[in-house]
């Protein structure tokens, strides 16, 4: 009797391990899932460089009609103004990153040196942000029935239209 104890205790110490070992195994595999892993979304950061961009810049251009062209630069020199880096770099979520790179010398305030890494050509695909995030009243809307827009005080017109 005393030995049957001792084994039925065995087998209920054993069956708790066997629970606690295939709990452990399954939390393990459904934690390592992708299917149950967290949210991403591409990154894009910098400015947006592309082949048509690139292509429009030509040595002997000012300053103002390459900032006409590439917009501003991301990276500015810090001890001289004479170079101007521009810098794309998209990390797709559940892919690798793009970069690409345009670094632009200049001399006496005109291009001399147009230099541009990473793969221009490819195609990178931007979509659309789709968050709700805040609200951003478009050029135009439309006020709510009945409710005219209050001007700024100060800023009333006198009798002959023109504002004070």
């Amino acid at each position: 009797m005393i030995g049957q104890s001792n084994d039925s205790e065995e087998w209920g110490q054993m069956q708790n391990l066997i629970k606690t070992v295939t709990f452990s195994l399954a939390l393990t595999l459904v934690g390592g899932c992708s299917y149950f892993s967290v949210y991403k979304r591409d990154l894009p950061q910098g400015n947006l460089v592309t082949q048509e961009m690139v292509e429009q810049l030509r040595p002997g251009m000012s300053r103002d009609q390459v900032q006409y062209v590439m917009g501003n630069p991301l990276l500015r020199g810090p001890f001289d103004d004479d170079q101007w880096d521009y810098v794309f770099r998209l990390d797709e979520a559940y892919a690798g990153v793009k970069q690409r790179r345009v670094t632009l010398t200049f001399a006496n305030d005109r291009l001399v040196n147009i230099e541009a890494s990473g793969d221009m050509e490819a195609d990178m695909e931007l979509s659309p942000d789709l968050d709700p995030g805040p609200g951003v009243e478009p050029a135009g809307a439309e006020t709510l029935p009945g409710v005219s827009p209050t001007p700024a005080p100060g800023s009333e017109p006198d009798a002959s239209g023109e504002q004070i």
